[in-house]
């Protein structure tokens, strides 16, 4: 908020300092930055030289403590306002799910900062939401009852790891964290529907936008790329779910080393 002092988020660094642009990483609600990782993984593949910031969003894992957290126009303020105190004047910006409605709005807060935006399945595109297995997600601190809800989230046939599971679990033990989710996911919706972008908002982003949808996915269904405006590029994943950076990280990374080209 203006004039307030500026907090500190927490980010993990990977690839190259210094330099260029680099590639912002937003989770989606009950995350942390370490979804990521496969994807990251990918993308130093594919591009030695690039910088990449992950986020845990205000409100998880080391982020917890963030003033204010939860709204997602909050989140979106205290995390352009760390950028800004980092030094980072411009930035390649990508989001998944809750992610993805920050990083909109990033983007049209900051439009001339924002070189390009990535949205991954994310949320604000229409007002359908499974929000009850949003809210068993948040409510999950158990290994089996994490791998049930990722499950329900993802796509047919699709496994969740040990690596993919630890850090949910690791991030639920923070005292406080599991109230903060629920507090989260209980503003998420009203009656049932989730708040949408506005698409006057959605028109005038003007720098290059990718949007990456699945098929398959039961939380945000696949029908609100229809709500994106014309000059959205879409990359549709046949028959993912809704957890595109641990189902299709590979196809994730060759749309954000794109967009960085």
């Amino acid at each position: 908020m203006e004039g307030e002092p500026v907090h500190s988020l927490h980010a993990e660094h990977f690839g190259a300092k210094g330099g260029g642009e680099p590639l912002v990483l937003l989770h989606g609600f009950g995350g942390t930055h370490k979804v990521w990782r496969a994807v990251i993984g990918a993308l130093a593949r594919k591009n030695e030289g690039l910088s990449i910031l992950a986020y845990d969003l205000p409100g998880h894992g080391a982020n917890l403590d963030a003033p204010g957290a939860g709204p997602p126009k909050r989140s979106a303020e205290l995390i352009a306002a760390d950028l800004k105190r980092r030094g980072i004047e411009r930035f390649h910006l990508a989001g998944h799910s809750m992610g993805g409605a920050i990083a909109s709005l990033i983007a049209f807060s900051k439009p001339d900062a924002t070189a390009s935006l990535t949205l991954v399945a994310p949320g604000g595109f229409g007002p359908e939401i499974d929000i009850e297995t949003l809210k068993k997600f948040a409510a999950a601190k158990k290994d089996d009852e994490l791998r049930e809800s990722l499950s329900r989230m993802s796509g047919p046939r699709v496994e969740m790891t040990d690596d993919d599971i630890a850090p949910l679990v690791a991030m639920r033990r923070q005292p406080g964290q599991m109230d903060t989710l629920k507090r989260i996911a209980d503003g998420m919706t009203r009656d049932g529907k989730q708040g949408c972008l506005p698409a006057e908002w959605l028109e005038k982003l003007s720098m290059p936008v990718n949007l990456i949808w699945g098929t398959a996915d039961s939380i945000l269904p696949y029908r609100q790329t229809e709500n994106a405006p014309a000059h959205f590029a879409l990359h549709t994943l046949d028959g993912a779910g809704h957890m595109l950076p641990e189902e299709r990280p590979s196809e994730v990374a060759q749309v954000l080393v794109e967009a960085i080209r």
